[in-house]
């Protein structure tokens, strides 16, 4: 008998390797390279697009409006791809994604079907070596991990649910061409992903049942095609509505009150508030200046929201569970969804509120209530959450300086960098709009292009002065995140439910920091090119 000699294992050798083909991924690509480095990504999907590939659920949309949720970094992708509707639906989104990855030959240095398990700092070479879940290697002196907030769901922990044996669908990773129609249907979760997926299915499937433990404040999309002309005017003024954008905390084009709560009086303040929630969209989050700042004018706009509620919905049992109560509008992530609350009055729809009626248990063919009352399913659809922001590091095998996990590192004191952009022991390893950024609470890909940019602008600077190595200094990071803490408790952001994914609340065991950065992106590009203005304060360069 013989002996086959192993193969040895190939070596990908490249100078920056990054992390995932969203939006942020793409423009790092295509910008790194068109400046002469050596770039290569990975990506888990069989195609670009992020968050934007595998959230196909029914229903699925982004709540920023399409004009805006775009690259602004060519002026000729700009003027050349046309939105049809006033909010980008999933597949629209994608489409562009790949027209841009087409249009810029990116797809020569992806590698799909690709999945990081583990990243190992080699302190004697500089260099971190990668490798992926079926057995290739990468080594590259940068690491820039592109992989999005919202990528890792959270484990599924309801009570008996691996005795159910019907259909499971889980809209993280919704399958292509799935149909539900004429099934009856259970829907887990009424965040973001459930207030849209559950209008989209009412419309189809025989019966919908809706489990819900917290309700979420549920704003009107009012989503509508673009207009004759409509999308024309904005390209003849792009460059001034991109300056709008980074010049708005957001970082969107949005129309805010300057007017605080208490300077109108009461026949004021319910025709704002209506006129915005007539109009849809997270414009209604700019009815006044002080909705995140104090508490009395949150109350008012909780007020008014839950006066809706009870004008859509008929059966006000039904519309009394569907308010929120106990936590400022804002303080979670704001749901912008089409017809929701509307959707509780059609006759194959039924909520089940499990804070008064408690999940006893899944059984084999559906629920059984702690009242002793059993539903049956045929589908169960989990819209459930994620482990937010930090969830995607963890689950690989990130080692840094001394060979510390990074799972260990964020386990103990919990996700703290510096600027949002690195973390102290993990040389070269840079972060892209995530944990200590804006991320979240503005525009994505206004945040991701602020990222891009200023990681283009440090590796540049780093070539030229021929240093090979970045870290945030510990006591720099140290102050970031207590700025982050700070400057989220002088807003209501901070007073969400025990839930909050913001502050990683809904992670059994998860250290708790508010991770995202509630300044926005206008003082946040304020602290960044400091830094850099600044010979990189509160990094160490070598």
């Amino acid at each position: 008998m013989t002996t086959q000699t192993p193969k040895p294992t190939t070596i990908h050798e490249t100078e920056v390797l990054v992390a995932g083909a969203g939006f942020s991924g793409l423009y790092l690509l295509h910008r790194l390279r068109s400046e002469g480095h050596r770039v290569h990504v990975v990506e888990s999907a069989p195609e670009v697009g992020g968050t934007w590939y595998w959230n196909r659920y029914p229903g699925a949309r982004c709540d920023v409006e399409s004009v805006d949720y775009s690259y602004s970094w060519d002026e000729d992708l700009q003027q050349e791809w046309d939105w049809t509707e006033k909010y980008p639906a999933q597949g629209d989104i994608l489409a562009y994604l790949k027209h841009v990855a087409d249009r810029f030959d990116l797809r020569k240095d992806i590698d799909f079907n690709t999945t990081l398990s583990s990243a190992t700092w080699d302190e004697s070479q500089g260099l971190w070596t990668a490798e992926t879940d079926d057995g290739r290697v990468y080594r590259a002196r940068y690491l820039l991990m592109a992989i999005g907030c919202l990528s890792t769901p959270k484990e599924v922990d309801l009570p008996g649910f691996d005795r159910y044996t019907g259909e499971v669908l889980r809209t993280w990773n919704w399958p292509e061409g799935e149909d539900l129609a004429g099934k009856n249907v259970a829907v887990v979760g009424t965040g973001s992903t459930g207030a849209q997926v559950i209008p989209a299915l009412a419309e189809t499937v025989a019966d919908l049942t809706v489990l819900q433990r917290t309700p979420n404040f549920v704003i009107p999309t009012r989503n509508r095609p673009l207009q004759d002309g409509e999308l024309e005017a904005v390209k003849a003024e792009y460059a001034d509505r991109r300056d709008r954008n980074r010049n708005h905390p957001a970082g969107v084009f949005r129309d805010d009150n300057e007017k605080n709560v208490a300077d109108v009086d009461a026949e004021e303040l319910r025709a704002t508030f209506e006129e915005r929630w007539e109009g849809g969209g997270i414009n209604f989050l700019g009815s006044f200046a002080d909705l995140m700042f104090e508490q009395s004018a949150n109350d008012a706009v909780v007020e008014f929201v839950h006066s809706k509620i009870a004008e859509i919905v008929d059966d006000q049992e039904v519309a009394d569970s569907l308010k929120p109560e106990g936590y400022p509008l804002g303080a979670k992530r704001p749901v912008v969804a089409t017809d929701y609350y509307e959707t509780f009055n059609r006759p194959n729809v039924h909520l089940i509120d499990v804070k008064k009626t408690p999940l006893a248990s899944f059984t084999e063919t559906g629920i059984e209530l702690a009242d002793g009352t059993t539903e049956d399913f045929d589908a169960v659809v989990l819209a459930t959450g994620f482990d937010a922001f930090t969830g995607s590091f963890t689950k690989m095998d990130i080692r840094g300086t001394g060979n510390r996990s990074l799972a260990e590192a964020w386990g103990t004191e919990g996700a703290k960098t510096q600027l949002g952009l690195a973390t102290a022991g993990f040389p070269n390893m840079i972060i892209v709009a995530n944990v200590g950024s804006p991320s979240v609470l503005a525009n994505m890909v206004t945040a991701i292009e602020q990222h891009v940019e200023w990681i283009s602008q440090l590796l540049a600077d780093m070539r030229e002065n021929g240093y090979t190595m970045i870290e945030a200094e510990k006591d720099a990071q140290e102050k970031w995140a207590a700025t982050v803490e700070e400057v989220a408790a002088m807003t209501l952001w901070p007073n969400g439910d025990s839930g909050s994914w913001y502050r990683g609340a809904n992670i059994e065991g998860k250290p708790q920091l508010f991770m995202p950065y509630a300044a926005g992106v206008v003082e946040y590009g304020d602290a960044i090119e400091k830094s850099a203005a600044n010979g990189y304060a509160g990094f160490v360069r070598s």
